[in-house]
């Protein structure tokens, strides 16, 4: 565990946000992705009427420490093609209400007539390129030392009136679970799926679950000096959560989960008034502006403080986004961002590519690589959470 940037340190933390802030506009420079990039094709989603379910007991218990391990085959095994009744399970999924009742919703797929004439559609039509995953220093088969701080921790707090209420840090929300989530509309947040559920059940404080907006002292009526404030330390407005969404891909019973599909989407009882981020099917990570992902989130060994990271994407499978941004437990459900190149806007734009999960053990050729992860948003995962936005088929054929 590291401390807090020391204070000689501020002048290097401002000019490091100040240069993050300012790289939109360096980046319109940047020329367009490679020539033979195009943008992926989302299939669509056809839901079936909801059935309802027997309401849920609650009795999970939140796990915000979240760390799994996979091997070659389980790495690998979203490459084969899935058959479409296998897509209709992972793809359904269930919704919670305030009340506590709850529904599962079936999917039919529609690929493109190639895919469906083959009887066959491909989970993730645009596979990555795949890299050799990089041998770690100090990795083997015998060591295993669970890091979450890649070195020198390369976090920074985000203090300010300027820089809290500023895009996109703004994005940011607090989970009453103790996660981190991201707004990607007027009121719905993005979280992990292990936020609000364990894979078996609903964890307790999915049972009045709401979503923290944090905002400077002065706003909301409340001065320095005022009882029971601290001047320096932000504020929390929740709001209470009217719905919530979890793929069935998540929900496996007694098996045991993956990272795949940890991810939720929670709908507000009323809509909030900030600046929200756009969704984006995950591009290669040689088609981020940087081969850099950012998020913010609010990790548990900083209380009370919202805290930025960025770092390289190390590689990449069809799921998941393999990286070592410095983050501890809490950062959980995070949005993760990235530069990606916008077609209709002909410029480079931040949106959400995935969800950061936790930390994850890969198994290859006998070593054990050490990653912090986030779940990358497929074509058709982008489809199942834009349908959750959006309620219909027609707004989600684009990003």
């Amino acid at each position: 565990m590291t401390s807090h940037p020391n204070p000689p340190l501020a002048h290097l933390f401002t000019s490091l946000l100040t240069l993050q802030l300012c790289l939109p506009l360096s980046q319109a420079a940047l020329p367009p992705p490679h020539p033979h990039s195009h943008p992926a094709h989302v299939p669509s989603l056809v839901p079936r009427l909801p059935t309802p379910l027997t309401r849920s007991r609650f009795s999970a218990r939140t796990q915000l420490d979240f760390s799994t391990h996979c091997n070659s085959s389980c790495f690998h095994r979203a490459e084969q093609e899935t058959q479409p009744e296998e897509l209709s399970q992972k793809l359904a999924f269930e919704t919670l209400y305030s009340d506590g009742s709850r529904t599962l919703t079936t999917v039919d797929v529609e690929g493109d007539g190639e895919e469906e004439r083959e009887g066959n559609i491909r989970l993730f039509p645009r596979t990555p390129p795949k890299r050799r995953l990089k041998r770690q220093v100090g990795s083997g088969r015998h060591k295993r030392v669970r890091r979450q701080i890649y070195g020198a921790d390369g976090r920074f707090n985000i203090r300010g009136e300027n820089f809290l209420l500023d895009y996109p840090f703004s994005t940011a929300v607090r989970i009453s679970t103790g996660c981190t989530g991201v707004l990607v509309s007027q009121r719905h947040v993005l979280t992990a799926a292990h936020c609000v559920h364990d894979g078996k059940d609903y964890v307790k404080g999915a049972r009045k679950l709401r979503v923290g907006f944090l905002t400077p002292p002065y706003i909301n009526g409340t001065r320095p000096g005022q009882k029971n404030s601290d001047p320096k330390k932000p504020l929390v407005r929740w709001v209470r959560v009217k719905r919530t969404r979890v793929p069935k891909g998540w929900i496996q019973g007694p098996q045991e989960v993956s990272m795949d599909f940890d991810y939720a989407l929670l709908e507000l009882r009323w809509p909030h008034r900030r600046p929200f981020m756009r969704l984006a099917v995950a591009p290669s990570s040689d088609d981020l502006a940087g081969n850099r992902i950012h998020f913010s989130g609010f990790d548990s060994d900083r209380p009370g403080e919202l805290v930025y990271r960025f770092c390289p994407v190390e590689d990449e499978s069809n799921d998941l986004i393999y990286q070592h941004c410095d983050a501890r437990p809490g950062a959980s459900g995070s949005g993760v961002y990235g530069r990606v190149w916008d077609t209709t806007l002909e410029r480079w734009e931040r949106k959400v590519i995935g969800i950061f999960s936790g930390h994850q053990w890969l198994e290859i050729d006998g070593e054990n690589r050490d990653y912090n992860v986030a779940v990358r948003f497929t074509p058709l995962k982008f489809a199942q959470i834009c349908y959750w936005v959006h309620g219909n088929q027609l707004d989600c054929s684009h990003d």
